[in-house]
């Protein structure tokens, strides 16, 4: 048997992140349970294949369901809240090495400001050109 793709241990730490199905009040059809969709978004995911093409057979929904699936709970934050919650289990454990851990300049504000750029000089046939 293949093994499943959302496993029950990871199905316990992701379910209370997902954001209750929004109410229908003039009915409709009956939602794809949202571990089925989670399915379907990491099939295709790993896979690396068009969401229409995702295979009815697995019980997922169509990949729109499951593309819009994933559209919502970006929004709702559940991503960033699993891995907040993924790193906070972690480091808990003590299962994060901290030491070889970077920060991305770009993201840091400059104190003080920055330098201010020189004047720009056109490139005019191999050398700079002063402007007057």
């Amino acid at each position: 048997m293949a093994k499943p793709l959302v496993s029950d241990e990871l199905w316990k730490r992701i379910a209370p992140l997902i954001p209750q199905e929004p109410e229908k009040p003039d009915g409709g059809r009956p939602r794809v349970p949202d571990r089925n969709a989670l399915c379907g978004i990491i099939f295709v995911l790993k896979t690396g294949i068009p969401w229409e093409s995702l295979p009815q057979e697995m019980g997922c929904g169509s990949g729109m369901t499951c593309w819009r699936r994933l559209h919502e709970w970006q929004q709702a934050g559940v991503w960033e809240n699993l891995h907040r919650a993924l790193l906070d289990e972690l480091g808990s454990q003590g299962h994060i090495d901290w030491s070889r851990a970077t920060i991305d300049g770009s993201y840091v504000p400059a104190k003080r400001g920055a330098r201010k750029p020189g004047p720009i000089r056109p490139i005019v046939a191999g050398r700079a050109a002063s402007i007057t």
